[in-house]
């Protein structure tokens, strides 16, 4: 049990640090008020998510290790939807409705996608 959060721990201390330096590089790319960087890391860690627990179901690819460290620790980690919910209320309270409606419907979407993709790359 504590080897499983000690995988889980480290898994989302490199997941966080790779989210935040994503998000500043998106910033210096993208020189917007939109949210580029959560998208970005939210999309990107659902393939990720997806490529793992799609290569987990060949049974010897991903061992259970692997699978906590990776898809709990990391995808965890590295993905947020807090940052998410607040960028849209954000948006919101600025009412700035059409955008946080795309937002989301993109997120969701792409992200649904992103997992699906994931897991049919893995096969």
């Amino acid at each position: 049990m504590f080897q499983n959060m000690l995988l889980i721990g480290a898994g989302g201390f490199l997941g966080s640090v790779l989210r935040y330096g994503s998000g500043q590089i998106m910033l210096k790319i993208f020189s917007s008020n939109h949210p580029i960087g959560t998208f970005f890391v939210n999309i990107l860690g659902s393939l990720l998510i997806g490529l793992i627990l799609g290569m987990s179901e060949k049974g010897s690819v991903i061992t259970l290790n692997w699978k906590l460290f990776l898809a709990v620790g990391f995808c965890g980690g590295f993905t947020t939807f807090s940052t998410f919910a607040l960028e849209n209320i954000n948006f919101i309270q600025s009412q700035q409705f059409m955008i946080s409606f795309l937002y989301i419907s993109a997120s969701l979407i792409l992200g649904l996608a992103a997992v699906y993709l994931g897991f049919w790359i893995a096969k």
